[in-house]
């Protein structure tokens, strides 16, 4: 059975980032999310208005292959440079509201649970929801790639 690990991360998130906004509902963007930065290294908000299920998928991606993670990690996942005009660039992680209200809601779902001061794990129910994606893409890949058969 395919794993997200057998898969391009690319598709898969937007696959279940799509997944996130159709079926579970415990997952939606908050009040701030149109207007907010990703961090504090980014100047603008985000162009894309479903970025908050994008970031969710992306997070549970990061669990799966990841786990058990904290908030710290992620938000320097979800990093980057701050553009400090003619001073050299220093490196900046990511806010930290945004990762935590999006795991807040994905406990909510039951895609993932809290192992204290460990971090997160997926739940049953999240590995599931996960593999049943990576299996439907990679046969999506199959029929494209016939090679891709052997592995």
């Amino acid at each position: 059975m395919p794993t997200p690990y057998d898969v391009p991360a690319p598709i898969l998130i937007s696959k279940l980032a799509k997944y996130l906004k159709d079926n579970i509902d415990a997952v939606a963007p908050p009040p701030w999310a149109p207007v907010v930065k990703t961090g504090s290294h980014a100047q603008r908000p985000p162009d894309n208005p479903d970025w908050w299920f994008t970031r969710c998928a992306s997070l549970l991606r990061k669990i799966y292959i990841e786990g058990p993670v904290g908030v710290s990690q992620l938000r320097s996942d979800y990093g980057g440079r701050v553009d400090r005009g003619v001073k050299p660039e220093h490196v900046r992680k990511g806010g930290g509201a945004a990762v935590r209200k999006a795991l807040q809601q994905l406990e909510a779902a039951a895609l993932v649970k809290s192992l204290g001061n460990k971090g997160r794990v997926m739940t049953k129910e999240g590995r599931t929801l996960l593999d049943s994606l990576s299996t439907e893409i990679k046969k999506d890949l199959e029929k494209e790639v016939p090679q891709l058969k052997k592995y």
